[in-house]
């Protein structure tokens, strides 16, 4: 019993203090918007002008939600130029227009690195050159259509943006997708599966729908997955994953622009 209750302790330290430390700090701040009508969808400045970019580029981005979810939880997509064009196109999911029937998933033209309602993307991958990089965008598309939960949508365990981005990332796995711990969603496994890989393609992962799972690989380093939330150690670099707070060490900045 006595270990039961430090186990207890343990588990309430480690998983809810610092969601409510990351609470705190973000109602704290002022001047987050208010009305998502009225928030800022404007350029962050972290995408090349693709019209002097002839290269073909693959960004990922990671953004906090909007409102209360921000303290906790961020909203992450994949932005993607191939060769010689000068438009972006965007793979993400929204979850609304789900109950009306609509589909879950967008791939359409926009701007890569807008801010998400305010809040200032972080670029976690930058892929750039020319035909590997333009077929992986290829790759992209087609995994985009074969994405199992298209007309199902939820916040929370998933499958929601995150769960989507995950999906892409082990559909091509070349893009080493080190999703942040606070990217909830990321650990549901399509179509209910208790066993994968990792979303940066490699490991594995085990996940019972999201609620409860463990990851090991090279990129993510050793995650537990408890209700959603993250507690981890990463090696590449050396950091602590914590619910709400993130990556607590070393950066983990975007690959090299040349992959």
């Amino acid at each position: 019993m006595h270990f039961l209750r430090w186990a207890l302790l343990g588990l309430f330290l480690i998983l809810f203090v610092p969601t409510g430390v990351a609470l705190a700090r973000h109602f704290a701040i002022d001047d987050r918007p208010t009305d998502w009508r009225t928030a800022s969808h404007e350029s962050s400045g972290l995408a090349p002008d693709p019209r002097a970019t002839p290269e073909a580029v693959i960004q990922v981005y990671a953004a906090p939600a909007f409102s209360w979810r921000g303290a906790f939880g961020v909203h992450t997509w994949i932005a993607a130029k191939p060769s010689g064009s000068t438009t972006w196109t965007r793979f993400e999911v929204f979850g609304w227009g789900v109950r009306r029937g609509e589909g879950a998933v967008r791939v359409l033209s926009g701007v890569p690195d807008a801010k998400w309602y305010g809040a200032t993307p972080e670029l976690l991958r930058d892929l750039r050159g020319g035909a590997e990089v333009n077929a992986l965008i290829e790759r992209l598309h087609a995994a985009a259509r074969r994405y199992p939960h298209n007309h199902e949508y939820r916040v929370w365990p998933g499958p929601n943006s995150n769960t989507f981005i995950a999906y892409l990332g082990r559909q091509v796995p070349e893009l080493h997708i080190d999703m942040p711990p606070t990217a909830i969603g990321k650990d549901y496994l399509p179509e209910g599966g208790w066993v994968s890989t990792a979303p940066s393609g490699q490991g594995v992962q085990l996940s019972a729908k999201g609620l409860l799972g463990l990851t090991v690989a090279p990129e993510e380093g050793l995650e537990f997955n408890v209700l959603g939330l993250t507690v981890g150690i990463d090696a590449s670099p050396w950091a602590i994953k914590l619910p709400g707070t993130g990556r607590l060490g070393a950066p983990d900045g975007p690959a090299s622009p040349h992959g």
